[in-house]
């Protein structure tokens, strides 16, 4: 993803894996405010 510009000064979607509740903040949130499940960044693609 060399074309693509990171800044983390921007905010970022982040959904939770296990509940899918979505916050949008400028850092990962680590765990979910609702579950406590991992949360990530949805601008990330999975693979």
């Amino acid at each position: 993803m060399r074309d693509v510009e990171i800044n983390s000064d921007d905010e970022s979607p982040y959904e939770c894996f296990e509940c899918g509740t979505i916050i949008v903040a400028e850092d990962n949130p680590g765990t979910c405010p609702d579950c406590g499940g991992s949360m990530r960044n949805r601008w990330t693609p999975i693979e």
